[in-house]
């Protein structure tokens, strides 16, 4: 994880449940000029517009005076949805059995993208097993990693 987003972390979460929800994650992506934050909530209720609305407000209002980003940016507040994003290893735990898509920062044996069944994690690994092969996917080397809903 980014020290921009463990920043943005600090700042955020304790808003988001203040406000009742689950913080389950945030994207910072920065391409040039154009900064996006997305916040992701939860509840197990789940997640309305209007929580969606609550949380952005909140969290525009800190973002404004603490101003941990420079320039402009467009902020996001959404729920995870069906094909939840997956950011820290409790999460990948919580999904054992399910269906998922990884990709890496950086090659691992010869390849950055994999689909297959979360099987566990061990250590700081998430075991993921694709076709016959299981493979152990440093959680530090993980740059996106999301659900494959099933209907």
């Amino acid at each position: 994880m980014s020290g921009k987003v463990t920043e943005l972390e600090s700042l955020l979460v304790p808003i988001i449940e203040a406000l009742g929800y689950n913080c389950w994650g945030i994207e910072y992506l920065s391409q040039g000029r154009h900064t996006l934050l997305r916040v992701y909530i939860d509840h197990p209720d789940g997640i309305s517009v209007e929580a969606c609305a609550a949380v952005s407000r909140q969290a525009s209002a800190v973002l404004d005076v603490e101003d941990p980003i420079s320039g402009d940016y467009t902020l996001e507040v959404s729920s995870p949805g069906m094909d939840r994003p997956l950011f820290r290893l409790e999460q990948y735990a919580d999904y054992v059995g399910e269906q998922a898509k990884i990709r890496l920062r950086v090659p691992y044996d010869g390849r950055r993208n994999f689909q297959g069944v979360i099987r566990g994690i061990e250590g700081e690994d998430v075991i993921l097993q694709v076709e016959d092969h299981e493979y152990l996917l440093p959680i530090d080397s993980i740059d996106k990693s999301n659900i494959i809903p099933r209907f």
